[in-house]
C-alpha cells in the first residue's frame, strides 16, 4: 500500500510528480508517480549515500537494461530512466496486482492448476531473459507480481549478462538464500539453470505457502540449499517429479525453461481463469486504490527545517485520456465482495465454477432509440487490454470483421461483433509498431533466429509476413526487413497500402539508445519482396529510445507522417510514395507529442489537424488552407474525424462541432447540456445517425444525434479510446485493461 512521502523526498524526478512511497530498502526507494499526461507509474531511485559509488550505479543501469529486455509482457515495462542523473531513477508501469507472497498469504496455497499456469508463464518470462543472455539471479515470490493478464517479474537489481562477473566477488553469494541455487550459494557462475532452480522454489512456495528449504538464518538456509533434499510435502503429487528435477543439485540435471513449460501446462486457457477469487478481488481493489491516492507529505522532525528539495517538474494536470482505469471501481468492488463477482464485473467472458450465486451475465445494451439519456451497458466487454504506453500508437487496428489489439509484446484478433477472441500471437518486441493493417489484411514484422549446431544463437533477421486472420499465424516471408549489415535490427512498420509496406529501420549495430543510430524510411513491394526506395532520416542523436514517428498514413500519393524531434517538437513530413523524397515538411506549432498519436485524418485534398485550433493543410504543398483561429479565435479542438465530406471535432467547453472541409466554417454545434463535459482530446466516432463523444468525468460515451444536435443516449464505459468498426456496426472502446463494443448507428 502507498505511504506518505518523507519530508525530504523531492516533489518529482525528471518529468514525473511523486505521489507516495511504495517502499524503501538498502539500495533505494520506490515511489508512486504520475506522468505529465496522467499515467500512474512506479519510480525507483537510488539512495544518495551509494549513488556516488561506481559499482552501484552500474548495477542500477544494468537493472534498467534487464527490465527493458523482459519488456511489458512479462515485466513492468520501462517508460523512462536516467541512470546518469545525480539521483539515478527509473520509471516503469505500475503493475496492478499483488506480489506472489501477498497473494498466497491472502488466498492460501494455490491449487495445482494455478501453480501450473503460473509456472508456465514464468518460464516464458525467464526464457525471454535467457534468450538475451541475461539471468535474473533473484527470483522469489516478492519479485513476482500477479496480474489478471499473467505474472510479471520485477526487481532486476542483481540481474546480469552471462559471463559478466565484474560485479560479483569470487566466492560471494548474491541473492536471497531461501531461493538460491546451490551454485549461487557458493558464489559460482549462475546460469539459466540457476533461475530454473529458483523458479521451482517459487512454485513450491505457491503450492504450499513455504519454500523448499524452510526458514531460518541465512547460513542455515545456504547449507540446506547446498546439501539437503528439498521438502516437497504438500506439493501436488503430479508436480513432485517435475519440481524435483528442477531442484537437482547438479545444474546439468535441470530442464530448460521450454522443457519445464511443456511439462507444466498445455498452453490452453487464460491465466486469469485459474486465479482464486480472493486474488481476483485483490487485483480489483488495487486497480481502484491507485487512482484514489493523493499526495501527502510527513512533516519534518522538530529539529529540521520543513523544506523540500526543488525539482523541475511540470505542473500537475488532471487525469489524461489514457488515465482513469475504472472510475467508480472502488464502489462497485465494495458491493461485489467475492472475487468471482468482481471478475464478472471486470469483464470475464463467461461464468465459470465458483462465480457465485449473485452473478448474472450482463445483457446487451438496447438500441440507441431507447429511453433518452438512460445509461446503458455495452453489447459486450472483455478484459483484453491495449497498451497504456505513450511510445505506442493508438489501437485497435481494423481488419475485415476483426479488431486487432497490440500490447505487451503480443497481438490479439477479436471478433468486432461479439468480442470473442479468435487468436493471439507473440511479437519479438513490446512495440505496437510491429503490426499494421490496410483495413483488410494484417501484416507483422516477424523474427528469424539462426543458431549453430550447438543451438547457440548466432544471428537474427527480420521479415514481413501477412497474418492469417483465421489462425493468427504468420504466412510466408513477403520481404526481408534486415540484411547482412544489420540494417533494420530495430524497426517500425509505419503503414501498409496498395501492396506496399512503409517502414522505419535503423542502421548499424545496436547502441545504448535508439536515437544514437542512423535511421531511414523504406518502401517495400510486398508482391516481389524488393525495396522500392530508401530515404535517410536526418541524424538526430540523443540519449533516448523515443520513436521518431508518432503517426503515419498513406493518402493522395504521399506518405504523411508526424515526426518528433529531439527537442520534443512535432513536424508534419510528407514523402512522395513513388520516390521516397520529402515533398514538404512543416512544423506543427504547439503540438504535444504525448497526445498527437491518433490516426491521421485526411481526404484527397487536405490533412486536418486539431489539438488547438482546427487546421487544414493542403496535401499539394503543405500550405495552410484554413484555420479556425481566424474564424473562431481562442477556441480549442481535439483530433478531428471525417465522415461523408463533413469534419467533426469536439470543441473544449462546448461539445461536438461539424465543419465544412472546404472552408472550415461551422455547419452546426452541439446544444446539449452535457456537451461541455465532453473530453475534447478524445476523437469522436461518427455513424450514420449519431456521433459519439466521451466524457471522462462521467465515464460515459454519449450518442449525439446528427439531426437533433443533442445527446440522445449515454453508455457506461471504462474505455478511453474509441474506434468505428463500420462493417460490424460497432463502436470499439479500448483502454489499458478492457475492450468493449457499443452499437454504431
Amino acid at each position: 500500500m502507498p505511504f506518505p512521502l518523507a519530508h525530504d523526498d523531492p516533489p518529482g524526478l525528471g518529468a514525473y510528480r511523486l505521489l507516495a512511497r511504495l517502499g524503501s530498502g538498502g539500495m533505494g526507494t520506490v515511489y508512486l508517480a504520475r506522468s505529465p499526461g496522467g499515467r500512474t507509474l512506479a519510480l525507483k531511485t537510488m539512495h544518495a549515500r551509494i549513488a556516488t559509488t561506481t559499482e552501484f550505479r552500474t548495477r542500477f543501469r544494468l537493472e534498467a537494461d534487464a527490465a527493458r529486455v523482459i519488456g511489458g509482457r512479462y515485466g513492468a515495462q520501462v517508460v523512462d530512466a536516467d541512470p546518469l542523473a545525480e539521483t539515478p531513477w527509473m520509471a516503469t508501469e505500475y503493475v496492478l496486482g499483488p506480489p506472489l507472497d501477498d497473494a498466497v498469504e491472502l488466498a492460501g496455497p494455490l491449487p495445482e492448476a494455478s501453480v501450473r499456469t503460473l509456472g508456465a508463464a514464468l518460464c516464458g518470462a525467464l526464457g525471454q531473459l535467457h534468450h538475451s543472455d541475461v539471468v535474473h539471479r533473484d527470483l522469489k515470490p516478492s519479485n513476482i507480481m500477479v496480474t489478471a493478464h499473467g505474472p510479471k517479474v520485477i526487481d532486476f537489481g542483481i540481474a546480469r549478462a552471462l559471463g559478466d562477473d565484474r560485479l560479483t566477488h569470487t566466492g560471494a553469494a548474491v541473492g536471497t538464500p531461501a531461493f538460491m541455487s546451490p551454485e549461487q550459494a557458493t558464489g559460482q557462475e549462475h546460469t539459466p539453470a540457476g533461475d530454473v532452480f529458483a523458479l521451482a522454489g517459487v512454485l513450491v512456495f505457491a503450492a504450499t505457502g513455504r519454500g523448499p528449504f524452510g526458514e531460518g538464518q541465512p547460513a542455515d538456509l545456504l547449507y540446506r540449499v547446498r546439501y539437503a533434499e528439498p521438502d516437497l510435502t504438500g506439493v501436488p503429487a503430479a508436480l513432485v517429479p517435475v519440481l524435483s528435477r528442477c531442484l537437482a543439485k547438479d545444474p546439468a540435471g535441470r530442464p530448460t525453461t521450454a522443457e519445464l513449460a511443456a511439462q507444466l501446462h498445455d498452453g490452453s486457457g487464460d491465466f486469469v481463469d485459474q486465479l482464486p477469487d480472493a486474488v481476483l478481488a485483490e487485483i480489483g481493489r488495487r486497480a481502484s486504490e491507485v487512482w484514489q491516492v493523493l499526495p501527502q507529505r510527513l512533516p519534518a522532525p522538530p529539529d529540521q527545517p520543513a523544506t523540500v528539495p526543488s525539482a523541475d517538474v511540470p505542473a500537475a494536470r488532471g487525469p489524461s485520456r489514457r488515465g482513469l482505469l475504472m472510475a467508480g471501481a472502488g464502489s462497485v468492488l465494495g458491493v461485489a465482495g467475492a472475487g468471482a463477482g468482481v471478475w464478472a464485473w471486470l469483464g470475464g467472458s463467461e461464468p465459470g465454477p465458483g462465480t457465485g450465486p449473485g452473478y448474472t451475465k450482463p445483457k446487451p445494451g438496447p438500441s440507441v432509440s431507447a429511453v433518452k439519456k438512460k445509461k446503458l451497458d455495452s453489447v459486450w466487454q472483455k478484459q483484453f487490454g491495449g497498451p497504456d504506453d505513450d511510445q505506442n500508437p493508438e489501437v485497435p487496428l481494423l481488419a475485415g470483421d476483426q479488431v486487432v489489439l497490440v500490447a505487451n509484446a503480443g497481438a490479439r484478433g477479436v471478433d468486432a461483433r461479439s468480442g470473442a477472441s479468435r487468436w493471439t500471437f507473440s511479437l519479438y518486441a513490446d512495440d505496437s509498431w510491429q503490426v499494421a493493417s490496410d483495413g483488410t489484411h494484417v501484416y507483422q514484422i516477424a523474427r528469424d533466429e539462426h543458431r549453430d549446431a550447438n543451438g547457440s544463437l548466432r544471428t537474427v533477421s527480420f521479415f514481413l509476413a501477412r497474418v492469417d486472420l483465421a489462425t493468427g499465424k504468420a504466412g510466408k516471408h513477403l520481404a526481408p526487413v534486415s540484411d547482412a549489415q544489420h540494417n533494420g535490427i530495430i524497426n517500425r512498420l509505419l503503414a501498409v497500402a496498395d501492396d506496399t509496406a512503409y517502414l522505419a529501420i535503423s542502421h548499424g549495430k545496436v547502441k545504448r539508445y535508439e536515437r544514437q543510430l542512423p535511421w531511414s524510411v523504406m518502401a517495400v513491394n510486398l508482391a516481389t519482396g524488393s525495396r522500392k526506395w530508401t530515404d535517410p532520416l536526418p541524424f538526430r542523436s540523443a540519449e533516448s529510445d523515443e520513436n521518431h514517428f508518432l503517426s503515419a498514413k498513406v493518402v493522395g500519393g504521399l506518405l504523411v507522417a508526424l515526426q518528433q524531434m529531439n527537442d520534443g517538437k512535432v513536424r508534419v513530413v510528407a514523402r512522395d510514395i513513388r520516390t521516397g523524397k520529402v515533398a514538404w515538411d512543416k512544423p506543427w506549432k504547439g503540438a504535444d507529442r504525448r497526445l498527437v498519436r491518433d490516426p491521421l485524418t485526411a481526404d484527397d485534398k487536405h490533412l486536418y489537424l486539431g489539438y488547438g485550433p482546427l487546421r487544414a493543410l493542403r496535401l499539394s504543398d503543405g500550405g495552410q488552407a484554413w484555420d479556425t483561429a481566424a474564424t473562431r479565435p481562442g477556441k480549442t479542438y481535439g483530433p478531428p474525424v471525417l465522415k461523408d465530406g463533413v469534419l467533426y471535432a469536439v470543441e473544449k467547453d462546448l461539445g461536438l462541432v461539424a465543419f465544412g472541409t472546404g472552408s472550415g466554417k461551422p455547419r452546426w454545434a452541439e446544444k446539449s447540456e452535457e456537451g461541455p463535459r465532453a473530453d475534447h482530446v478524445v476523437h469522436p466516432v461518427v455513424g450514420s445517425a449519431y456521433a459519439y463523444t466521451y466524457s471522462q468525468t462521467d465515464q460515459v460515451l454519449r450518442a449525439v444525434g446528427l439531426t437533433s444536435h443533442a445527446t440522445e443516449q449515454l453508455y457506461k464505459t471504462s474505455g478511453t479510446r474509441f474506434t468505428a468498426h463500420e462493417k460490424s456496426r460497432m463502436v470499439i472502446a479500448s483502454g489499458p485493461d478492457f475492450l468493449a463494443g457499443f452499437p454504431l448507428r
